[in-house]
């Protein structure tokens, strides 16, 4: 990381003060208080070192979700690999070490600025991240193919990386976020992801957070959107043995934000997601949209809160949180939350919470399926309409492989 910039330096200074004073957040703050960190401050990570060459097995496993017909920008433990990473030549994207130093008038007014509600997690970061990614995408201009930003973490240890995108007026780009693990390691992963979004630009990405269930992880996407700009993310929590997922978007007149996310949990995962759309100006739309499937003693958080300012006139808002619970010792906490200031608007929300249904099952098993089979299928394809929303097919095959994984039968006709 680079140590001789002024301005950087004084944030991570910054930030340490503001570590130390709150560490990691507790239970005792409200959007926390379904999610007990206590065991991540036992283990006492050591910090990752950057590791110059690694394994076979290592080679292999990257390998398996280095996605087809995509740019790549891999990291190693939390440092960027420019030899793994294939990355595209007409748009500027760098590691944010490099972009400190060559691109210092485009990051420096932005860094840290989309991040509303900072707390210990978003503090660490700025302290101790290692690298990170650099998007920044000019006016009028597109990413001819996805990106994908592959997080690989081969050491029991921690590593955090800082990433910054922006998007000048109608440019346009799909970015894919890919956290994998050593299955054997326990390790914690920390990593911020700011993004600009000018008028009228239009980013889609996608979050696959596949750690080894033996880890800890703390992802935060923080979105600025300005008139007319679109945000669709589309984020699958799949593994972990405790990961806080969350996402916060700001905004302006017409923007529109899309939110959809799917978190399977197993075994005794605990996932946290927490959402957060801030309606600051008039006619702006968002739609959200999370399913969640807990299995035997698995559980599951979702707050997603909605906020429509006093002057977001028009503001048309959905929020709809979906929970299947497969066995009697899962379970969900939900909290859907609309805080509204204005009075011409229009928001609705909604949760469902319940096991699969019985005469359904019943169904299957008369034309000859045996139970659990009917349960395969059932929960996959209440799983599977998200998995159906990608787009990008590389990653729509390597999700649904994960899903086919989780539920065997369930794809069969």
């Amino acid at each position: 990381m680079k140590t001789d910039i002024s301005w950087l330096n004084t944030l991570r200074q910054n930030a340490l003060t503001q570590f130390e004073q709150t560490r990691f957040p507790s239970q005792r703050l409200e959007d926390w208080r379904y999610t007990n960190l206590s065991a991540i401050e036992k283990k006492q990570f050591a910090f990752a070192n950057q590791v110059e060459t690694f394994d076979d097995t290592h080679k292999n496993h990257l390998a398996d979700f280095m996605l087809n017909d995509c740019y790549h920008a891999i990291f190693v433990d939390g440092f960027f690999d420019a030899l793994l990473s294939t990355l595209p030549e007409n748009i500027t994207v760098c590691s944010i070490n490099e972009a400190a130093e060559h691109h210092e008038t485009v990051l420096a007014p932005v860094f840290n600025q989309a991040i509303e509600s900072p707390h210990g997690f978003t503090h660490f970061t700025n302290v101790h991240f290692s690298d990170g990614i650099f998007v920044c995408i000019n006016e009028h201009s597109q990413l001819d193919k996805p990106l994908q930003i592959l997080h690989f973490a081969t050491q029991q240890a921690m590593s955090a990386t800082r990433h910054v995108v922006i998007l000048e007026e109608n440019a346009c780009a799909t970015l894919i976020e890919t956290f994998i693990g050593v299955e054997t390691q326990t390790y914690l992963t920390s990593s911020v992801l700011e993004i600009f979004l000018n008028d009228h630009a239009n980013l889609t990405l996608y979050k696959v957070q596949q750690d080894s269930d033996k880890a800890y992880h703390f992802g935060g996407t923080y979105v600025k959107q300005a008139d007319n700009a679109h945000f669709t993310h589309h984020n699958f929590a799949l593994g972990g043995l405790l990961a806080r997922s969350e996402i916060m978007s700001h905004l302006e007149t017409g923007a529109q934000c899309e939110l959809n996310g799917l978190y399977l949990g197993e075994n005794r995962q605990h996932l946290d997601n927490l959402t957060r759309i801030v309606h600051a100006k008039p006619d702006a739309v968002s739609r959200e949209y999370y399913k969640g499937i807990l299995n035997h003693r698995a559980r599951g958080v979702f707050q997603g809160r909605i906020v429509v300012a006093k002057d977001a006139q028009c503001t048309d808002s959905q929020m709809n949180n979906r929970n299947l619970l497969l066995s009697s010792d899962a379970e969900i906490d939900t909290k859907p939350q609309l805080e509204i200031y204005a009075d011409d608007v229009k928001c609705t929300h909604g949760v469902t919470v319940g096991q699969l249904d019985e005469k359904s099952i019943f169904y299957l098993q008369s034309r000859g399926i045996d139970e659990d089979h009917a349960k395969h299928i059932l929960t996959f394809a209440f799983a599977n309409e998200m998995v159906d929303k990608i787009t990008v097919p590389s990653l729509h095959d390597c999700v649904f492989t994960q899903l086919l994984a989780r539920f065997p039968q369930g794809a069969e006709r």
